[in-house]
């Protein structure tokens, strides 16, 4: 069968390559095109474009670049209707992909599937009309997806598991490296234990959290703070904050340093749900501009209780979130000491930890997205000859 898939971010690029590896263990005469990246270019077919052609963040940067967005839309969409493809699958990136979907949905008998919802259930949830109308199949990642799509809305999806929950898993059982060897290997110290810093792979993101990261860690001096560094990002511009500090950059090593860390100060993101999967009691810290707009914002429009993933798994505050006005060097020094070995804070969170690793379960994500597509496709008699 042929798969035209459709990604607009690194992460997408990730989640689709091992998609396209699994399908290929299901069909072996799959066929792929797609817009995506050096992972999914790995895996075979023919790229059509790059994401980084696509991937314009900001409502400047996008208002600037209407003109080559609104060009790559219409080239997409000839594109479909030339190859014919059995399925077009969407990988998140909803601005782009649900005109896709509309297109497609409207102009050809091409079904459409999603994986990796949209996040609408936090803002933009009039969407819902557009994903009900124009595609065809939803596979989700997340478990709270299901009683928001089907219970609120009554459109059936399927939750195939978690691909970072997979990943961390495969990773703990593979690796064996002791704690010395883990200091020796990157110059640290291997008497004192270690607060990881998870900062954010976004410029600004680093900009706004790092500093005041770093002041509320540097506290506590019988530990050595270790910054996960993101692949993404220049070593020069991490040093403008790291100087005069006695921080470690360690670049490519997140899952690693995680292994070894006693407790972390993490940046809002699938970086909360790593550090709770690798059981390290957590502080979310997220500063915002206009902290008193957004906490407005977040108390009266913005549809959902927590911003970290854990605690959104959960439905409960598991791991204290710093946001806005409560982001501060004060509070993040507070609740920090509080989940250090020895506060009963601490075991309360490992405790509620194990309700994350229930709520994700086993699947092996990919692969069950990858088995109930192609079981539907094989199994369905539509025509996908535009009309």
């Amino acid at each position: 069968m042929k798969y035209y898939i459709i990604v607009g971010e690194a992460s997408g690029d990730l989640h689709a390559s091992r998609l396209m590896h699994s399908l290929k263990e299901f069909d072996s005469q799959a066929e792929f095109r797609f817009f995506g990246g050096d992972k999914m270019s790995y895996e075979g077919g023919y790229r059509v474009k790059h994401y980084r052609e696509l991937a314009y963040m900001g409502f400047i940067p996008v208002l600037l670049h209407l003109k080559t967005i609104f060009k790559n839309m219409s080239m997409c969409k000839k594109d479909i209707v030339a190859w014919k493809p059995d399925v077009v699958i969407l990988v998140d990136y909803p601005g782009f992909n649900l005109n896709i979907a509309k297109f497609v949905h409207k102009n050809t008998k091409i079904p459409v599937y999603y994986y990796i919802s949209p996040k609408i259930w936090a803002w933009k949830e009039w969407r819902i009309r557009s994903i009900k109308r124009d595609v065809k199949e939803m596979f989700s990642i997340l478990p709270f997806e299901v009683p928001f799509y089907e219970k609120k809305y009554k459109y059936p999806i399927h939750y195939v598991g978690n691909p970072t929950a997979e990943e961390v898993a495969y990773f703990r059982n593979n690796y064996h490296d002791t704690f010395k060897m883990f200091c020796d290997k990157y110059n640290l110290d291997a008497t004192k234990p270690i607060i990881a810093l998870l900062a954010g792979s976004r410029l600004q993101e680093i900009k706004d959290n790092l500093p005041a990261m770093i002041e509320a860690a540097d506290h506590f001096e019988d530990y050595q703070l270790v910054l996960a560094g993101a692949p993404s990002v220049d070593d020069k511009y991490y040093e403008s904050f790291l100087k005069d500090s006695r921080v470690k950059l360690i670049k490519n090593q997140t899952y690693a340093l995680l292994s070894h860390a006693k407790a972390a100060l993490v940046t809002s993101g699938t970086a909360t749900l790593e550090t709770a999967l690798f059981d390290v009691p957590q502080v979310v810290c997220y500063e915002t501009p206009v902290p008193k707009i957004i906490r407005f914002a977040f108390n009266h429009i913005i549809k959902v209780k927590y911003i970290s993933l854990v605690n959104l798994i959960a439905d409960s505050e598991i791991v204290q979130e710093l946001l806005a006005d409560r982001f501060s060097v004060d509070d993040i020094i507070m609740e920090l000491r509080k989940i250090l070995p020895g506060r009963p804070e601490r075991e309360v969170m490992l405790k509620e930890y194990e309700e994350i690793h229930r709520r994700l379960g086993n699947s092996v994500a990919p692969e069950n997205a990858a088995r109930i597509m192609t079981e539907l496709l094989m199994g369905s008699n539509n025509s996908n000859i535009p009309q």
